[in-house]
């Protein structure tokens, strides 16, 4: 990983909280209800600026679907600093391309991310170049400054 800059992966029921509730939320919004130590572990690893994929989980959509960034390091809204652990994200922007955990999984340079080995883990740190693959297989994604939208490209824009 990049000195300073470190990436997540930040997994959310769409049921619970979908990325249409973080972009209607004004784009900002406590990623909090972690109970799972080695979870709260990497939140508190956090820092400012951090980038975290955004990712559906459930039982219909496995899927990266948008990048957030850390808009504030991790805080306790209880008396209690270790069970209650949360930061702030603020979202960035969709995926130009979902990535289905099924694409990533059949992608040879995924191999051993650790998405596949901890399956129930909310929140996981995500190697650069495996940043950077997952960003490849999605197009990258709006805010990312190194793309087109795909609908730019349809209207002859791009």
């Amino acid at each position: 990983m990049a000195k300073g800059k470190h990436y997540w992966l930040l997994k959310t029921e769409p049921g619970e909280w979908s990325w249409e509730d973080q972009a209607a939320n004004g784009g900002v919004t406590k990623w909090d209800g972690v109970k799972n130590k080695q979870a709260q572990k990497h939140l508190k690893s956090m820092k400012l600026g951090d980038l975290c994929f955004f990712y559906h989980s459930g039982t219909s959509a496995r899927r990266v679907v948008g990048v957030v960034s850390v808009v504030k390091e991790w805080y306790s809204e209880s008396s209690d600093k270790n069970t209650d652990v949360v930061v702030d994200v603020k979202a960035v922007g969709e995926m130009r391309r979902l990535v289905d955990l099924k694409d990533m999984k059949q992608d040879g340079e995924l191999k051993g991310f650790v998405l596949f080995r901890q399956p129930r883990l909310s929140v996981m740190p995500v190697p650069e170049e495996v940043w950077k693959r997952i960003c490849e297989l999605g197009n990258g994604f709006e805010g990312d400054g190194l793309g087109k939208d795909v609908s730019d490209e349809e209207e002859g824009l791009g």
